[in-house]
């Protein structure tokens, strides 16, 4: 299997005022192209700084992280910036929408840090806008939406790009059970239909029980729990 992320003994440390607190302990996690990972774990366990590493938002204080084949704790800022656009889409649990903007302008905002033309954007919008389900409330704003139709446009926002890697950060966290289902299902799609990558942080066993395999941080370290049935 080919791996589209690789951590290898990955240290982390923060400050809390004159303190160094080692947040993740030699770290590896490899995860295969199209593969499915929900991480689990307690607040302040780590798992949220593990994604954060992936995807480039955070740097190692030792260890390697690469994704998508690239060694990402060794490029610049400016490098990081241009190479997130292209490789990562990000899903967040509050969904993160401009408010003014419609739903599909806010799908469309990626794009405008890649070199296309307006007619290009529209077409890749349309196409997600397909995907996600929602072609028919393109030019409704968020505040016309429901949660679970904001976050698939979230989704949107995230896929139309078409990065190989989607991370996910307690995407369902602040929707009822039927809704968090039905991102769920969109988010299983996407892994098997369009091959992406999926890396998912949750507090919610039954969001984790969606993925193919389970992952623990616990203490700074990461236990895998399984693939799942």
């Amino acid at each position: 299997m080919t791996h589209a992320i690789s951590m290898v003994n990955v240290i982390k440390h923060y400050r809390r005022g004159r303190e160094s607190v080692e947040v993740l302990h030699g770290v590896n996690l490899e995860v295969g192209e199209g593969e499915f990972v929900a991480i689990m774990g307690p607040s302040g366990s780590g798992k949220s700084t593990l994604l954060n590493l992936i995807g480039g938002l955070d740097r190692p204080d030792s260890g390697s992280v690469s994704v998508a084949g690239q060694r990402i704790d060794k490029l610049s800022g400016g490098q990081l910036t241009h190479w997130r656009a292209g490789h990562v889409g990000f899903v967040f649990q509050f969904y993160n929408l401009m408010p003014a903007l419609s739903a599909a302008a806010n799908i469309e905002l990626p794009l405008l840090l890649l070199p296309l033309s307006r007619v290009q954007r529209k077409a890749k919008v349309a196409a997600v806008l397909e995907i996600v389900g929602l072609s028919d409330r393109a030019k409704h704003k968020p505040s016309e939406l429901s949660g679970g139709q904001q976050q698939r446009i979230a989704i949107g926002r995230a896929l139309v790009s078409d990065p190989p890697i989607l991370l996910c950060d307690e995407p369902t966290g602040d929707l009822d059970r039927g809704t968090a289902t039905e991102i769920l299902d969109l988010i299983q799609l996407l892994s098997r239909r369009e091959k992406k990558t999926v890396v998912m942080v949750t507090h919610d066993q039954k969001a984790a029980d969606s993925a193919s395999r389970q992952l623990h941080v616990d203490k700074g370290q990461l236990l895998d729990a399984g693939i799942a049935a």
